[in-house]
């Protein structure tokens, strides 16, 4: 009877540390993020154990012709036409621990090209993004500021 108690008091201490919004140290990585040029802005968020990102804003979304900005430099000839608005270009995210996530990729639409990523928290609103190809040496890389959205 006493372990079903336990139990229970571990189930609800649980559930009620989740209703109250506490995230773990790996979900610090959850929200919006500016790139350092200022261009665009990137949702993270989580699917099972990985971190994915996705253009949510866009400084300059639209074309001089008023058309939607696409993904012109892929090299897949058919995504082309895709939006950037909504692109997934962080993918696969994995937490290590001591605020660093890696065995992700990242993808540049500027020059059409995928790279592994590893991404580190320095600060609670700062993320050193380090693309590279091969090993981290060759890489570079470029720091992200937490966005905090304005409550409606």
């Amino acid at each position: 009877m006493r372990h079903k108690f336990v139990l229970l008091l571990t189930i609800l201490f649980y559930n009620l540390n989740f209703a109250n919004g506490q995230t773990t140290e790996a979900d610090k990585l959850l929200g919006v993020w500016e790139v350092g040029s200022g261009k665009a802005r990137v949702k993270i968020d989580k699917y099972g154990e990985k971190y994915m990102g996705k253009i949510v804003w866009l400084r300059e979304p639209k074309y001089p012709d008023g058309t939607a900005k696409v993904d012109k430099n892929n090299p897949d000839e058919k995504l082309r036409t895709k939006p950037l608005l909504g692109y997934q270009i962080l993918l696969g995210f994995e937490y290590k621990g001591d605020m660093t996530w890696e065995n992700g990729t990242i993808y540049d639409a500027e020059n059409g090209s995928n790279y592994l990523c590893t991404i580190k928290m320095p600060e609670t609103n700062t993320l050193d993004v380090r693309g590279y190809i091969g090993v981290s040496l060759f890489g570079r890389t470029d720091m992200w500021k937490r966005v905090e959205l304005k409550k409606k």
